[in-house]
């Protein structure tokens, strides 16, 4: 008896499922807003070297004497704009400034003046992380994702051993102790070693989160759900921007962002433990019981004879794990690599999550770049996640996979990649383009979580899953130092972007197709799945030519 037969029975999403479920996506939304706060915490802001003759009451806006820029500051011609990072070496004489001849030798700043007129504070005004110094801003989103990446290993595992349930309360107690850090911290250092231990805080959050409201959903609701749970976080986009808007002091901002997940510890009372983690541990009765409560609530009726056929098989599977009594050796990693076809679909896709979650956080973090209105631009990048969820929920089973897929990836290569021919005096043409990217890019990503898991066959289907989130997170890690790549050439980062989407969308088309197709369960199979296709495809074809010459022929 299989587990999600008796989910059919009573209901694969009732009105208990409903319930947990959406209490379940609230806590998507707090994730959100630690994994995108950076993007005003660590805000770029205007600036321009403080010169000697500076005095204190001098501003970002008040040059001194009156001069123009041309007189200090060389002429940049990858920002299009005066030198924010040098100045003219000079001793700045009364004569030099009637006779308005720059010196010609420059010396790097080494303090500057901002614009405060849109951030009162941010990391990089506090600590001057500028010039030679914005690396820091990269290092700090790398050792972000560093963190989710250490957090999806860690609090998988431990989720795995000690339960769903109390990894989940144990993320969320370190998510808010050390997101209160990271606003009281001392130095750039400390800032962002609290928010890497944040960052790991969001995979046992958020994973655990997903993964107890997918096993309680039925087989054919799991799909919408899935996607629809992305959106909460999208949620967390739009609240990131409305929470900075409001508060433009940074470390008033990290805190008010990390207070509210203090209400999720009252799901303490309200969220139970995964019934499928009860079985694997021989809690029976508590699973028992938990199927019943949602018998209850759904008003169905619980077959006990097939909760004991299913309490019966899972306590046999579970000791014949404990007494080694399994007669197969179960796969691992290597096994993807053993097999041609199988290696080459395994390291297209490995590559597809790569891009896809580079791309994503890449674009969802450039957006002051772009020119315009930062926070309508942030506003705008998560906003058009919506339509991009919408479409994959109406299409993703009558289109199919592999065309929803590999449609996105090259049409986010091709709008990215086309920001390079905008003129500097069309901004809004960058941002829209920009944004077409971001939805497509969207798009991708969330198709790529069905495709992957159709393409990997059954006894390897979590070992390819979580290879394949690894390099989700290496992307993750290694978009902000494309995005720094803005203060040598402004466009640089898109074209990066784009440049990975096309290719990593053109090879995609390599994969099979698994709408409606009978998915693989062993690696033979895996290695078999898609070969045949092809062979069919080009036996039509031969055929085809075939009969087109013996009709040319008579």
């Amino acid at each position: 008896m299989a587990y999600d037969d008796v989910l059919i029975s009573i209901g694969q999403f009732g009105r208990y499922q409903k319930r947990i479920y959406l209490l379940l996506c609230l806590p998507a939304i707090s994730c959100a807003l630690h994994k995108l706060s950076g993007v005003f915490l660590q805000a770029k802001v205007a600036h321009r070297c403080r010169l000697p003759i500076d005095d204190d009451n001098s501003t970002y806006y008040i040059l001194p004497n009156g001069s123009v820029e041309s007189l200090f500051y060389p002429w940049d011609e990858g920002q299009g704009s005066w030198s924010t990072c040098l100045r003219y070496d000079t001793n700045y004489s009364s004569q030099y400034f009637s006779s308005g001849v720059p010196a010609t030798s420059t010396v790097t700043c080494s303090s500057w003046l901002y614009d405060k007129s849109i951030y009162e504070s941010t990391i990089s005004v506090e600590w001057d992380l500028v010039c030679d110094r914005a690396w820091l801003r990269a290092i700090s989103d790398s050792l972000l994702m560093l963190g989710v990446m250490l957090g999806s290993i860690i609090f998988g595992a431990l989720s795995d051993r000690l339960g769903r349930r109390p990894i989940f309360f144990i993320s969320l107690v370190l998510q808010v102790i050390f997101g209160v850090l990271v606003g009281i911290s001392p130095d750039v250092y400390t800032y962002m070693l609290t928010r890497m231990v944040v960052g790991a805080t969001t995979s046992g959050v958020f994973l655990v989160a997903y993964v107890i409201a997918m096993e309680l959903v039925g087989p054919k609701r799991r799909m919408f759900t899935g996607v629809a749970f992305q959106l909460f976080f999208t949620a967390g986009f739009l609240v990131t921007a409305g929470a900075a808007y409001l508060i433009r002091n940074w470390r008033l901002l990290q805190i008010a962002l990390t207070l509210p997940g203090i209400a999720f510890f009252s799901y303490w009372w309200f969220i139970p433990e995964s019934v499928r983690w009860l079985l694997t541990k021989g809690r029976t009765e508590e699973a028992k019981e938990n199927l019943r409560a949602v018998a209850r609530e759904n008003k169905k009726v619980l077959n006990e004879s097939m909760l004991e056929d299913l309490c019966a098989q899972s306590e046999a599977d579970r000791k014949a794990v404990v007494n080694g009594a399994e007669p197969i050796k179960r796969p691992s990693l290597i096994d993807l690599f053993k097999y041609p076809n199988l290696r080459k679909k395994s390291l297209i896709i490995f590559f597809l999550w790569f891009v896809n979650s580079g791309t994503y956080y890449g674009l969802s973090w450039n957006t002051s770049n772009l020119g315009g209105n930062e926070y309508l631009n942030f506003v705008i990048s998560g906003a058009v996640e919506v339509p991009a969820y919408t479409f994959l929920i109406l299409t993703l089973d009558k289109w199919g996979r592999k065309l929803i897929l590999c449609g996105a990836m090259i049409l986010a290569g091709l709008c990215l990649l086309a920001t390079v021919f905008v003129p500097h005096d069309m901004q809004w043409l960058n941002i829209v383009l920009a944004m077409g990217g971001k939805l497509a890019i969207s798009s991708s990503y969330g198709t790529v979580y069905v495709l992957t898991a159709e393409q990997f066959p059954t006894v390897i289907r979590n070992v390819g899953l979580g290879a394949a989130s690894t390099f989700a997170r290496v992307g993750g890690i290694l978009a902000p130092y494309a995005n720094i790549m803005a203060e040598v050439w402004t466009p640089l980062p898109l074209i990066i972007f784009g440049a990975l989407a096309l290719s990593s969308g053109t090879l995609a088309l390599a994969l099979p197709e698994t709408l409606n197709k009978k998915l693989p369960e062993t690696i033979e199979d895996g290695e078999s799945f898609g070969k045949k296709e092809k062979k069919l495809v080009v036996e039509e074809k031969n055929c085809e030519e075939m009969v087109h010459l013996n009709s040319h022929k008579s």
